[in-house]
């Protein structure tokens, strides 16, 4: 059995407001720093057989941070890079719901595709490809970490699940939150999903939260039942 845990990156100070996607140089603010640190330390007694990342800066810092005092050396793999969401990128979301293009998203995202990027699929299938290439590598006894992002995260949970890729926007990765899969011969069992440690307030609904009424009035405004595009900034 190989243990996948997935990590998705502290908060920046993009999250939740701008579509960051390949922008260069965003990395994680003061409290993205310290979800980053928190997480290391409810690590840090875990063996860990490797750790992997999105090349992205938010990302290798999060990983970084997993890894300090570790005798292992963070690999990067760009397979587990965000979404090259084209022209959207570095956009704000209030904006991008406006776009036709975000209904597709949240109803039917296999049939998404990013003007000057990639789509949605092409998406799935680099990263889940990435996951089955590092469990052959690693072997079926290994523990390891991939730090990567929202979407993408739910792209590969969705898969675990034996979701179409229509459904991965029932699924939510809040920053620094941590997923574990782990894969049998026969299938893969998820054991933990979008876990931020103890507290109990991201259970409840707050103004940043995504799951509830549906606008039936198509008017272009993020409403309740809109998936996070991006994975969103989280509730804690």
């Amino acid at each position: 059995m190989t243990t996948l845990l997935l990590v998705r990156h502290g908060l920046t100070d993009l999250t939740g407001s701008v579509l960051a996607g390949w922008t260069p140089g965003v990395s994680l603010s003061e409290r993205g720093r310290t979800q980053v640190e928190e997480l290391a330390g409810r690590l840090r007694d875990l063996p860990l057989d490797a750790i992997v990342s999105s090349p992205l800066e938010r990302c290798r810092e999060t990983a970084e941070a997993v890894a300090r005092g570790r005798d292992l050396r963070v690999a990067v793999d760009e397979r587990f890079g965000e979404v090259g969401y084209g022209e959207w990128t570095g956009q704000r979301l209030e904006d991008l719901a406006k776009e036709p293009l975000w209904r597709v998203v949240q109803t039917h995202p296999s049939a998404a595709a990013f003007p000057g990027g990639e789509s949605l699929a092409a998406m799935q299938h680099r990263a889940v490809a990435a996951v089955r290439d590092w469990n052959a590598r690693l072997g079926e006894k290994a523990v390891y970490l991939v730090c990567s992002h929202g979407d993408v995260i739910k792209a590969i949970v969705a898969d675990a699940l034996g979701l179409h890729l229509d459904q991965f926007q029932r699924i939510t990765a809040d920053p620094a939150s941590l997923t574990v899969i782990r894969y049998t011969p026969l299938r893969p069992f998820v054991i933990r999903m979008n876990d931020v440690g103890g507290e109990m307030r991201n259970i409840l609904p707050s103004e940043s939260t995504n799951g509830g009424s549906v606008d039936q009035d198509g008017g272009g405004n993020i409403t309740e039942s809109d998936a996070a595009v991006g994975g969103g900034a989280g509730t804690t």
